[in-house]
């Protein structure tokens, strides 16, 4: 299929990663040595940046800078957490996204996100078809939560579980330099799906980690937690325990709006706001048993700690932005860019494309059989899936001792 002439717009959205800048500038540099895009504009703040016409106009960009994006964390052209209605309901904001396209001639679409970022671009591409406006729109995974059906893993994951087993690996040291009994509660990111938090038996392999190991796969019983963590403490005087944020009872109820009403606040999405669950278990514990109890949160570190990013996670990244240009280019369309392992002794990733619709609002949990029968631990399949992910340094560089970042000049297009 011949390839379009015309401009390009990427856009990131939803939570940040270590390596969403790295998956951006995949997309950015191919599509600027590209003799088929004339400019390559950045989204403010995602699908926001198109609804409101502002646009960074990237070929304008110090490439130097740009590069920098590789290694630099969080979202550089701004994000945002914006649900499309359905057109067929609503199409105002469908009539001007349309508007700005034929405005800067934008035949090529690219957003950078997790599930429902997916859904825009998959409603995006079905409303440009309907009026018949020559757009190749593509998908580029990124979502450290691991949740992306049909892809075997996602850009940002690898990074985010390299942080949490290395520093639950560093907190249970802490933890247990004292003489007295201690109970220490860290809680990761994960609302439906425990893929982060079961990278903390990463630490447990290399022998310093929690003992115990929650995730939403698995319902949370309070009473089974309490038994759990009673029987540890009685063996060895001290327990360490990583939990999803996300982990429900049995009647799908969050464990956390046992404690707070927190929960039941709502985003854009529908989902739920988490937080504070580990400082609740922790003080329920500490009712139970006389121990000195801490409730950790790990919050946005995780998730822009690219300082001990993973090599392979930001080669990985690049290569998905990458592969997305190429493939629209190509004239391919309406596809998510996925990632598929080759078979051999080495790991191996290679991409692949996978229709929106089949990914959008659709979640990969860990399979039951790898987690253990307890539900508070995983087991060897897991740590095997895990490990090649992580591998790798960082090549970030440093000034003074501390990260350069990239800075961008964001020149609005408007300003031009």
């Amino acid at each position: 299929m011949e390839a379009l002439k015309g401009n390009c717009i990427i856009g990131q959205s939803g939570g940040p990663s270590a390596v969403i800048n790295a998956s951006a500038l995949g997309c950015i540099e191919a599509a600027l040595g590209s003799e088929n895009v004339g400019k390559v504009y950045g989204a403010a703040h995602g699908i926001l940046g198109v609804l409101n016409d502002r646009l960074y106009d990237l070929t304008r960009e110090d490439p130097e800078e740009l590069a920098l994006m590789r290694y630099s964390p969080s979202s550089v052209l701004g994000t945002c957490r914006y649900k499309l209605a359905d057109f067929l309901a609503d199409d105002t904001d469908y009539k001007r996204i349309l508007e700005v396209f034929q405005k800067y001639d934008v035949r090529y679409f690219f957003y950078n996100g997790g599930n429902d970022s997916m859904d825009t671009c998959s409603k995006i591409s079905n409303y440009l078809s309907s009026r018949n406006y020559p757009c190749r729109i593509i998908g580029i995974p990124k979502t450290i939560d691991n949740d992306l059906a049909h892809t075997d893993h996602c850009p940002g994951y690898g990074s985010a579980a390299k942080y949490v087993a290395t520093t639950c690996m560093e907190l249970s040291r802490d933890a247990k330099v004292y003489n007295t009994g201690s109970i220490t509660v860290v809680e990761i990111m994960g609302r439906n799906a425990g893929w982060l938090t079961a990278a903390a038996a990463l630490s447990q392999v290399h022998g310093d980690g929690p003992d115990l190991i929650y995730m939403p796969e698995v319902p949370f019983d309070m009473a089974d937690f309490m038994a759990d963590v009673s029987r540890v403490y009685e063996r060895q005087g001290d327990v360490m325990i990583a939990v999803s944020e996300g982990v429900k009872d049995k009647n799908g109820t969050y464990i956390s709006s046992y404690f707070s009403e927190t929960s039941r606040t709502k985003d854009a999405f529908g989902h739920s706001q988490m937080g504070g669950l580990a400082t609740s278990l922790a003080g329920f514990a500490k009712t139970k048993i006389d121990a000195k109890v801490r409730g950790i949160e790990f919050s946005l570190l995780q998730r822009c700690a690219s300082h001990v990013a993973s090599a392979t996670d930001i080669e990985e990244a690049y290569m998905a932005g990458k592969a997305a240009f190429e493939a629209a280019e190509r004239g391919v369309t309406d596809k998510m860019v996925g990632f598929k392992r080759v078979e051999g002794p080495q790991y191996k990733c290679e991409t692949t494309l996978i229709d929106l619709v089949d990914v959008a609002n659709a979640e990969k949990r860990i399979p039951r059989e790898w987690i253990n029968e307890a539900g508070n631990g995983v087991l060897q399949p897991f740590i095997d899936y895990v490990t090649p992910l992580i591998q790798g340094e960082t090549a970030q560089p440093k000034e003074n001792g501390l990260p350069r970042l990239a800075y961008l000049r964001r020149i609005m297009t408007r300003e031009l």
